[in-house]
């Protein structure tokens, strides 16, 4: 795993994963995984939300959160982890990411952005969310049991207007494409793993054996 601390990295094509990762477990990083093998990303880099805006607070600290998240890529030579929201006041908008990634890539690196299409179906919501697509291309993931929800005919017209199946269009330009791709369901949810902390149940295989015990030694969720 690399920690991303010299801003004069260049990196050709990243994928961006945020989240409030409360906790991180293998849904997410599998999807990361599969993500970065089938669009061919150098890198994928996870940036936890500090002050995510569209939940409410969070009974977890943003550095347990971030600690959590890295303890779990740490051995991942694929992935990184990049905490530049934990040091920004206010809310955790991904425009400002974008802005801050750009200015530190450059305008030429391929970004994309990873977004379940849960999340999609409410993407106008999302703060100058129209300027988004200029700074980076959106990789959308169905999420496992979960229905397809009919799209407000903004974001269709949205999806039909940069939507493509061909990876190479991720790589050939920086920005500017929505594409769809299919992973392997695994039906983990935060939520669930939350619950069966506070009931004293146990979370192993649902998430990295680090993160269980950095847990348990912080007394979470409890």
């Amino acid at each position: 795993m690399k920690v991303i601390g010299n801003p004069t990295i260049q990196t050709p094509a990243i994928g961006i994963f945020g989240g409030t990762f409360n906790p991180i477990h293998f849904g997410h990083l599998r999807m990361a995984q599969e993500l970065a093998d089938a669009l061919n990303f150098d890198e994928v880099r996870f940036i936890p939300a500090a002050n995510p805006p569209h939940k409410n607070s969070l009974s977890i600290s943003a550095e347990h959160r971030a600690a959590m998240v890295h303890l779990s890529i740490q051995n991942n030579t694929n992935f990184s982890f990049d905490d530049r929201e934990l040091h920004r006041a206010g809310a955790s908008y991904t425009i400002d990411t974008l802005l801050s990634l750009r200015e530190e890539l450059g305008m030429k690196a391929s970004i994309t952005l990873l977004m379940g299409s849960d999340a999609f179906t409410k993407f106008d919501t999302w703060h100058r969310w129209q300027e988004i697509i200029q700074l980076c291309h959106i990789a959308l993931v169905q999420r496992p049991q979960t229905e397809a929800n009919k799209l407000p005919n903004i974001l269709e017209t949205f999806l039909h207007n940069h939507y493509t199946e061909h990876s190479d269009d991720l790589h050939t330009t920086p920005a500017g494409f929505v594409t769809m791709r299919q992973v392997t369901a695994l039906d983990i949810s935060s939520t669930a793993i939350r619950e069966a902390f506070k009931h004293g149940h146990s979370a192993r295989y649902l998430m990295p054996d680090s993160v269980i015990e950095y847990i348990h030694a912080h007394k979470l969720y409890k």
